[in-house]
């Protein structure tokens, strides 16, 4: 009974687990959407990016995927512990040893270690924008139409103009790259999508987005703080 309890609750987990990463791959789409703005023009970036985080914070629909988005990350997290800590006491120490070196690749053994840093990662950088964003004090903006709001692009362009932070940036696209190396087509897996004729496609998808996402967020501290 216990094993059976064991095995249902994992599979609940993993479900949940592949939803909400999956639904995490997404939302970092939108949101490097909007960071690339930072590439553009510096005048032009500042008017763009403002308006773009105006519109984050105050759209309706937008807040609720907010939420949405907070609530997964923290499930996602919370979940990927749980999955950790149950592998750990269900397998065999000379098991886990045995199909370490055998079976898996470093990244899918090491997965909660990857999300660790990420999350890590996220709450630092929650801290330095998001939290700045909504509670602390920040130098004012108006934008073309007259709307008077946070200079959101500032506190940004402040930030990668120290080079601890953008270092510390562009290391931590490191993990989330490996971490999505494996999760993109796991999740896939896990939700039941697996089968010969996409599997293919689904892992050449998932490498090139787990390369070409965190490659596009390291490249906009570089630039500006070498050329902006």
């Amino acid at each position: 009974m216990a094993n059976s309890y064991f095995i249902k609750s994992s599979l609940i987990k993993k479900y949940w687990m592949a939803a909400s990463g999956l639904f995490l791959c997404i939302f970092l789409l939108g949101h490097l959407a909007g960071n690339l703005q930072l590439l553009l023009p510096k005048e032009q970036a500042q008017e763009s990016f403002n308006a773009y985080a105006l519109f984050m914070t105050t759209f309706p629909l937008v807040k609720i995927l907010s939420y949405v988005t907070y609530a997964s990350i923290l499930f996602h997290a919370l979940d990927g512990i749980f999955l950790t800590w149950q592998n750990i006491k269900a397998r065999p120490v000379g098991y886990v040893k045995k199909a370490q070196g055998e079976t898996s690749l470093w990244t899918s053994r090491n997965m909660g270690l990857l999300g660790t840093a990420i999350l890590v990662f996220i709450v630092l950088h929650l801290w330095a924008f998001w939290a700045g964003m909504h509670f602390r004090e920040m130098p004012m903006y108006t934008l073309e139409d007259g709307t008077v709001v946070k200079d959101l692009y500032s506190e940004v362009y402040n930030a990668f103009k120290g080079l601890p932070y953008v270092m510390l940036y562009v290391v931590c696209m490191i993990p989330l790259g490996m971490h999505l190396a494996h999760g993109f087509s796991s999740g896939f897996q896990s939700l039941g999508v697996n089968h010969p004729k996409y599997n293919s496609i689904i892992k050449a998808a998932g490498l090139g987005y787990s390369i070409i996402v965190p490659l596009l967020f390291a490249i906009i501290p570089l630039y500006m703080y070498f050329f902006v």
